[in-house]
């Protein structure tokens, strides 16, 4: 190898990325190795020059003292000991020159071996900056890329929008890597569908380019059939003027991966500029196309799920009528548009007509048609503006906006008229009809609030289901009934919450042995005890409870506090029973003998000492579950009082078909036997009944002397009322 001219670099040729688009701390790193690697070749290049030239000195002294000893040789001619002595020395003088000439070869070796080294090394450091350079992208690069993602942020504005949402992220997008074209590509039910955006004003000869030429190799790209029906829509992102040569144009393009999930239909996205990008620019683009992919997909498909969510947010699933929510809210926004501008509306409500027996006889499936079919007849008699909702089940509300009472009444008859000529033919060949119920109610005439509103109607509702179903009844004049309601129904809830507080109590009234005025036991009546320390007795809330299914709380609690004070005051040894009252569903089979029975248990009390009682309506409106009752009473040792006896239309028959250990004579009865022949007369035969047929008998409603003694004069067993002892929270034994 010759020589490297100090300080002069090996020849090296390199392939590659120009230094320009090589990271500067990179071409830094390359060019202070490459000043390492040229000291080390000059120092090499200077030892190498050294080494030359002290051969070449010691090859010239040895040539000198060669020559001079083979003179002095001939010369010391007849000198043996001499020639001998030079003679070696000549040997070794060739010795030497043996060896220098050994060494020099294997510098030279050395030489060109570190030479091949250093240049190996250098073309191999040389192309791992190179390899580096073309992986690492520069902070510029990065900080741009991160300026384009930060638009990209998904909210519920943009994706309801997503078009517009698409063009800021595109416009944001061209400020940091300028391009001239994108395109977005959908698969759609009918074909392909796609978005062709211009970053400018385009002529239109390079719009049809960018249409015709572009959308085709972005569809080769994309691997899709050229030949597709393809539905274009262009959009114009920048306004300012442009010119273009399509053919100039790269294009980078990005598929939806395979394993994505649906994203609307979406293929992929192209990116078209006419400018020249590094390959580390080409990748940053790439990956915000990734992006772009699935946001853009994700954007079509979460707006469509969120159009679908919100469609059906306010309509019914089954009819495509509005449902409850919406109506509730144009409710709101009418009351408010109405008092604003001094207008009227009517609401009305309709029901269809023992609709349970169609879904019963025909199925479900024939029910949900004649749904649907009503609904349709709802909306094909109203107007435009007016709303028609389904409100759940056969329920049906309409807003007539701006209308008068008797104009919705005439609505209302026609489509109650127009329901009923309906033919619906069910599936084994018969038909049949549907009736509908409508109540009426007009803003401001007869309500002024939501409330108010909806109370009135449905009370006019059912009022036109009292006259035979079939009709519409008009809310004016029954205001009283809707305030009645509403003020049971703040009852109920006061009960609700006198209950969870325990505030319900029992309270005890005596009953007496009529012959000898000894107690014979007790009745437990419910009271209220009211937060301002007042009662509040049961007359006054029992029907409420009835109504509103608070029966069973009401049982049980009665139960568990009258046992309680039981247990505190009796003793079987004392004979005394207690009589409490059932509520009617308590016949059913709810559970309320076993519940009694295990608080016996656990409280010690005998099962003898307690009577149930339920009034005469309310014991033979079920016979055959008043049987079952009685029975399973019995079993668990309880006896039972029939209440209010007397009061029934067929009394008699009910002592015939059962029996029980107690009679309690209706109290309207006996408060009038003394001033009334008949009363008297009947309470008396109900008592010798009872006797004969081995039943105890109680007169209720013992209000002075003069009862208590008829009542002994005809026989009576046991008797109750204010005269002989007033109601106490507590059991009191002494008479």
């Amino acid at each position: 190898m010759v020589p490297h001219p100090a300080g002069i670099l090996p020849s090296i040729d390199i392939h590659g990325l120009p230094a320009e688009l090589i990271p500067d701390h990179l071409e830094q790193l390359r060019l202070a190795m490459m000043e390492r690697f040229a000291a080390l070749s000059e120092s090499q290049s200077r030892t190498r020059a050294f080494g030359q030239y002290i051969t070449h000195m010691i090859n010239d002294m040895h040539d000198d003292v060669v020559g001079e000893l083979t003179r002095a040789l001939d010369q010391a001619e007849g000198q043996d000991e001499v020639c001998e002595i030079l003679q070696q020395v000549l040997v070794r003088c060739e010795m030497l020159q043996q060896g220098i000439e050994l060494l020099s070869n294997e510098r030279q070796r050395q030489w060109h071996k570190n030479g091949d080294f250093i240049r190996k090394a250098m073309l191999y450091f040389n192309q791992t900056v190179e390899d580096l350079a073309s992986t690492i992208v520069s902070k510029d690069l990065l900080e741009r890329q991160g300026k384009v993602l930060e638009s990209i942020i998904l909210s519920h504005e943009r994706i309801s929008q997503w078009k517009d949402f698409v063009q800021e992220i595109l416009g944001d997008f061209h400020s940091i890597f300028p391009f001239d074209f994108f395109f977005i590509a959908f698969a759609e039910e009918n074909g392909l569908t796609l978005y062709v955006y211009y970053m400018g004003d385009y002529a239109e000869d390079e719009r049809r380019a960018a249409r015709e030429l572009l959308s085709v190799e972005m569809l080769n790209q994309l691997q899709l059939p050229v030949d597709a029906a393809l539905d274009v829509e262009e959009f114009q992102v920048m306004e300012r003027r442009r010119r273009t040569q399509v053919s100039d144009v790269e294009m980078i393009t990005v598929a939806v991966p395979e394993h994505a999930p649906k994203l609307a239909g979406m293929l992929g996205v192209a990116y078209a500029t006419s400018m020249s990008h590094s390959p580390q620019e080409a990748a940053i683009i790439r990956s915000i196309l990734s992006v772009m992919v699935m946001v853009v997909g994700s954007s079509k498909a979460l707006s469509r799920t969120m159009s679908e969510l919100e469609y059906h947010s306010v309509h019914d699933p089954l009819t495509g009528l509005h449902n409850r929510r919406y109506f509730s809210d144009m409710l709101e926004y009418e009351i408010g548009r109405s008092e604003r501008h001094g207008h009227e509306f009517c609401l009305l409500f309709c029901d269809l007509d023992d609709f349970k027996d169609i879904n019963d006889s025909y199925g479900h499936l024939m029910g949900d048609q004649a749904l649907c079919a009503i609904g349709e007849a709802l909306k094909a008699g109203t107007r435009k503006g007016d709303v028609v909702a389904r409100m759940g089940g056969d329920e049906f509300a309409l807003i007539l906006t701006e209308t008068r009472p008797e104009n919705a009444l005439q609505v209302g008859e026609k489509l109650r008229s127009a329901i009923r000529n309906i033919r619906f033919d069910a599936p084994d060949g018969k038909h049949f009809h549907i009736t509908v119920s409508i109540g009426l109610i007009a803003y401001p005439r007869d309500a002024q609030t939501i409330t108010d509103i909806m109370a009135g109607v449905d009370t006019a509702l059912y009022r036109a289901k009292g006259l035979g179903k079939d009709g519409v009844c008009n809310f004016d004049g029954l205001g009283d009934n809707v305030r009645t309601v509403r003020d049971t129904r703040n009852f109920a809830e006061t009960l609700r919450e006198a209950l969870s507080d325990q505030r319900v109590v029992p309270f005890f009234q005596p009953i007496l042995e009529t012959a000898t005025g000894r107690i014979h036991g007790f009745e437990t009546l419910a009271r209220i005890l009211n937060k301002d320390g007042t009662t509040t007795a049961a007359g006054a809330f029992i029907d409420t409870i009835n109504k509103y299914g608070l029966g069973r709380d009401l049982d049980r609690c009665m139960i568990h506090k009258t046992f309680e004070e039981m247990r505190r005051k009796l003793h079987v040894q004392d004979g005394l029973r207690v009589f409490i009252n059932l509520s009617p569903q308590e016949i059913q089979g709810r559970n309320i003998l076993s519940f009694a029975e295990r608080l016996c248990e656990e409280m010690a009390l005998s099962p003898s000492q307690v009577v149930f009682e339920i009034t005469e309506q309310d014991a033979i409106s079920d016979m055959t579950h008043m049987r079952r009752f009685l029975t399973n009473l019995r079993a668990s040792g309880f006896a039972f009082a029939l209440d209010d006896f007397g009061s029934g239309y067929n009394s008699f028959h009910y002592l015939r078909e059962l029996h029980f250990e107690y009679v309690k004579i209706d109290g309207a009865f006996v408060r009038n036997i003394i001033n009334s022949k008949v009363d008297y007369a009947l309470v008396n035969h109900l008592t010798h009944l009872c006797r004969d047929l081995g039943m105890l008998t109680i007169g209720e409603f013992v209000e002075g002397p003069e009862i208590l003694a008829a009542m002994r004069d005809i026989g009576i067993d046991f008797a109750q009322g204010y005269f002989l002892g007033m109601p106490l929270p507590e059991i009191r034994k002494e008479n």
